[in-house]
């Protein structure tokens, strides 16, 4: 055990936290007005978006990481663009394993910004209408700063959840070493070979880290609310 800790290759897990750290920030910039959307308008078509972000939840990985695999393969019309015109081929690298951790973590993100735009007290979002504030205003000044703890959930939720992405992360990305072999992966070739003790020190490793993470999601949002209500002097 000393010995594997000691030849431990943090490679996996250091590209495992850069996947999850850029998916994160694209997929914030991406989901805030989309949650503001959802959460403020009443046309009929909310439901619709609504389950379509929210699909990934329920597709299995596999379905969904091979109509992506599809849709960025040199055979697809977007593969083949950015293919000819850039010379980017998206799959089987880096850049390829973000757009599907984007697809693949969107509600992770969007659904908590949601739940917390539409717990804003409403009067708060007419008085700043009325003020002469408009919706981006109205947004950034005055909906975002009151949901510090769906914000927060979202943010840390989407990162752990993309940190631990195997399914959708192998199939568009394959295991290249220092390029889409994220920890995840690595677990699973550990098994393959029957390298458990190795797949242990892994997995471990990635128990601990989602726990730190949700811990500090559920202590901050406890503070919070002990603040909120006044409890916390």
């Amino acid at each position: 055990m000393i010995e594997i800790l000691q030849n431990l290759e943090f490679g996996p897990f250091l590209l495992s936290f850069k996947l999850a750290g850029i998916t994160t920030v694209i997929l914030f910039f991406v989901s805030l007005p989309l949650a503001w959307f959802l959460s403020q308008t009443k046309s009929k078509m909310k439901p619709y978006l609504e389950a379509i972000s929210a699909l990934p939840i329920v597709l299995p990985p596999s379905v969904l990481g091979f109509y992506i695999l599809w849709a960025l393969s040199h055979n697809s019309p977007i593969g083949a663009f950015f293919d000819e015109y850039f010379g980017i081929k998206l799959v089987f690298n880096f850049t390829g394993l973000v757009i599907a951790s984007c697809f693949y973590s969107l509600p992770f993100m969007v659904q908590p910004l949601q739940s917390g735009f539409e717990s804003i007290n409403k009067n708060m979002i007419e008085a700043s209408y009325v003020s002469g504030k408009n919706k981006i205003q109205t947004l950034l000044r005055v909906a975002l700063p009151n949901i510090k703890p769906s914000l927060l959930t979202a943010i840390i939720v989407t990162f752990a959840h993309t940190v631990g992405e195997f399914g959708v992360v192998l199939m568009v990305g394959g295991s290249i070493p220092k390029e889409t072999k994220v920890a995840s992966v690595a677990i699973y070739e550990f098994v393959e070979i029957l390298d458990y003790t190795s797949a242990h020190v892994y997995s471990a490793i990635m128990v601990i880290i989602s726990f730190i993470v949700l811990l500090s999601v559920y202590v901050f949002n406890h503070r919070f609310n002990k603040k909120l209500t006044g409890i916390d002097k």
